[in-house]
């Protein structure tokens, strides 16, 4: 049966009065703790998902980047595993190293006053290491696919004694080709457990992942009628591919982010542009999927504690990771697909905070841009000369409106300037 959906924008109200975290029934070390971090009010996510993880309820979790999905999960958890039982108890599944670091220090806080222990494990990390602090004992355990196998195969690691097992970024790790490892995993705990899949997107693969390995799961959605956080401005400029550079440069001055992610396409142009940029701005570093994982991580690390002003990346930053500070998003190259553009985008505008995302568009890419809107439902700034999509070839024509102007006050109160708003097709 579906929950009732609650609308993103509620900001975790229920029949319009604010749920507080010191309402819940939670043990006093994990209240201690949220208190100390400043968490007062469920998200809409938490206020939906909390009930069912406690009951034990399978579930598929459906929120927009940012929402506090990661808590969702981490808190009940906390709340229900033993901390007597030095067994995992709590498995989390994850589709990158950054993740899984991340998340295991999310639980680690939540569940620092409290006598439960979180670990994370991972490749390119000591095994062996890992091994000596499985045998220790931990009662909720994040890892990636690989990793986790690798354990299950080579050390006394057992998953008997897990009765959560949490699928987080489902979407992408089915995009990843982890489902024969996600099988793997289930076939390994044939004992009644209670499943969780926390996602930004619904794919096919996710559904048919439910209807094999879930039982009865309640379906929570909070995206279907908008995925784009609302705190989150979309900017498109519609440049030439040689004067991308100069243009990214001036928006920098501009704009004076406190904090960005540039975002790239690949490998060569993540490294070619943080060769040029870090010749025309201060602070600047780049991370892509060729660097070793220690110097990701450290580099993540620097990000997320402010050291670094402007992060030139590939998509291995744009999942699920949470950059706080970050006020601003550069879309060098167009995302490939909605999706990446949903998850890059995402990096900014969490927990209702405002952000902003500026992204370059080329002749060749508008095509593809035309998708990107409608599939986002994002009603588009311009800087400069607005393009005819509806001249763009393929597919039905959607009018996106006419390129008028925009003078009006921006989200934040703020004037824009050399803003053009496209009017929304009238609805029939």
């Amino acid at each position: 049966m579906k929950t009732p959906r609650l609308d993103a924008g509620d900001g975790g109200r229920r029949n319009g009065l604010c749920v507080k975290f010191n309402d819940l029934d939670l043990k006093p070390g994990i209240l201690k703790a949220l208190k100390k971090k400043g968490y007062e009010d469920l998200t809409p996510i938490q206020e939906q998902t909390f009930p069912h993880v406690l009951s034990g309820r399978d579930l598929i979790a459906l929120a927009e980047t940012g929402s506090g999905k990661t808590a969702a999960c981490a808190i009940p958890v906390v709340q229900s595993v033993d901390p007597a039982l030095k067994e995992v108890q709590a498995l989390v599944l994850v589709p990158t190293r950054e993740l899984a670091l991340q998340y295991v220090d999310e639980i680690a806080w939540i569940a620092k006053e409290t006598h439960v222990e979180a670990f994370a494990v991972y490749g390119g990390f000591s095994m062996e290491i890992q091994k000596g602090k499985l045998e220790h004992g931990v009662q909720i355990l994040v890892a990636t696919p690989g990793r986790l196998i690798d354990l299950l195969y080579n050390s006394p690691l057992r998953l008997a004694e897990v009765r959560y097992f949490v699928l987080d970024e489902a979407d992408e790790m089915l995009n990843q080709g982890f489902l024969p490892d996600i099988e793997f995993v289930f076939s390994c705990m044939i004992h009644e457990h209670h499943t969780m899949l926390f996602s930004a997107t619904m794919p096919g693969e996710i559904k048919q992942l439910s209807k094999k390995y879930l039982d009865d799961p309640v379906l929570i959605e909070l995206i279907a009628d908008q995925k784009a956080p609302q705190s989150l401005i979309h900017v498109f400029c519609e440049v030439k591919p040689h004067d991308r550079l100069e243009k990214l440069k001036e928006l920098i001055d501009s704009e004076k982010p406190d904090q960005a992610i540039v975002f790239c396409s690949s490998r060569n142009s993540c490294e070619k542009l943080y060769d040029q940029l870090k010749k025309k701005v201060k602070s600047v570093e780049q991370i892509h999927g060729g660097m070793d994982q220690g110097k990701r991580t450290s580099l993540f690390r620097r990000f997320k504690k402010l050291d670094i002003r402007f992060l030139v990346a590939t998509d291995i930053a744009a999942r699920g990771l949470d950059f706080s500070h970050t006020t601003h998003i550069f879309n060098f190259d167009l995302p490939h697909s909605s999706e990446g553009y949903t998850h890059r985008t995402g990096r900014t505008a969490r927990m209702g905070r405002e952000g902003k995302a500026i992204t370059f568009v080329t002749a060749r890419d508008l095509r593809k841009l035309r998708t990107i809107l409608r599939d986002n439902r994002i009603d588009p700034d311009w800087i400069g000369d607005v393009p005819n999509l509806d001249k763009v070839g393929g597919g039905k024509k959607k009018s996106y409106g006419g390129g008028r102007q925009h003078s009006g006050k921006s989200r934040s109160g703020g004037r824009r300037k050399n803003f053009r708003r496209r009017k929304p097709k009238p609805k029939e």
